[in-house]
């Protein structure tokens, strides 16, 4: 019940929906007479839903999670037991290339997932995500089917294709590595600062190397001033991620 109710609190407390939503309510006021509180329902729905999808606004909420920490630097000055990719999307269609299967976020993942495994070959590369569909196999399995392509031995390589979220991604590699082991998680730089309390919170000790920026990538040109959907997905993204963190605490003190 509680994983439901999460999924659907993700979905329904978005930018588009609730705008949406209140346009709706909006127009039904109207039309029951209450034609000014309607249309102002209707207009302040619509501007907020302008005004989140404007680089300036997206990108001042979703930085501050982009930014908290630095990218990873090797050699480090520790060992490290794993590097650890998250899972993020695939679509596994095989007339693709084995990359191109991969999502842009996950992609980004593995790829600094491998350059850290590089620099550190001793420690295991265990890449992670189950899938929401018993019958397609779980990102995890996508991740290694690339890093085999690109040159990872299996003796190196851990997949762990159960977990479907970041809870379940810690316990799993609590389950596999134990307490107390150092690992370099890599995820989304937008996603790391809840990715990182996951971990802490089922006793592991992870080293943080975030990829997959998505704010400062656009020139400061006319286009950047326009409200545009990849500006409103940042807005979603930095949502998400707050809601998400608001729920680190009560899954790791609520019995699974």
């Amino acid at each position: 019940m509680y994983e439901t109710l999460k999924g659907l609190a993700a979905q329904v407390l978005m930018p588009m929906p609730m705008m949406m939503a209140a346009v709706v309510v909006g127009l039904a006021l109207r039309q029951f007479g209450l034609r000014r509180l309607g249309g102002g329902l209707c207009v302040m729905a619509v501007s907020l839903l302008v005004l989140v999808s404007w680089a300036p606004v997206a990108d001042r909420l979703l930085e501050p999670l982009e930014r908290r920490y630095p990218a990873m630097v090797m050699p480090l000055d520790m060992p490290v037991e794993a590097i650890v990719v998250l899972g993020g999307g695939w679509q596994p269609a095989p007339e693709w290339p084995v990359t191109a299967q991969l999502s842009e976020s996950s992609l980004s993942r593995l790829m600094e997932g491998l350059r850290l495994w590089r620099a550190q070959p001793d420690a295991l590369l265990i890449v992670s995500g189950g899938s929401s569909e018993p019958s397609l196999p779980g990102v995890a399995v996508g991740y290694a089917r690339a890093a085999k392509a690109l040159g990872v031995p299996d003796a190196s390589l851990v997949v762990l294709d159960t977990a479907l979220d970041t809870g379940e991604e810690a316990r799993a590699i609590l389950d596999r590595l134990g307490e107390g082991a150092s690992i370099v998680l890599v995820t989304s730089a937008s996603h790391m600062p809840r990715a990182k309390r996951h971990f802490e919170a089922v006793g592991l000790r992870p080293l943080p190397a975030p990829t997959h920026y998505l704010t400062g990538r656009q020139s400061r040109g006319w286009r950047y001033w326009l409200p545009g959907a990849e500006h409103l997905a940042k807005t979603e993204r930095a949502l998400y991620e707050w809601l998400g963190r608001l729920a680190v605490k009560w899954e790791h003190e609520t019995p699974s």
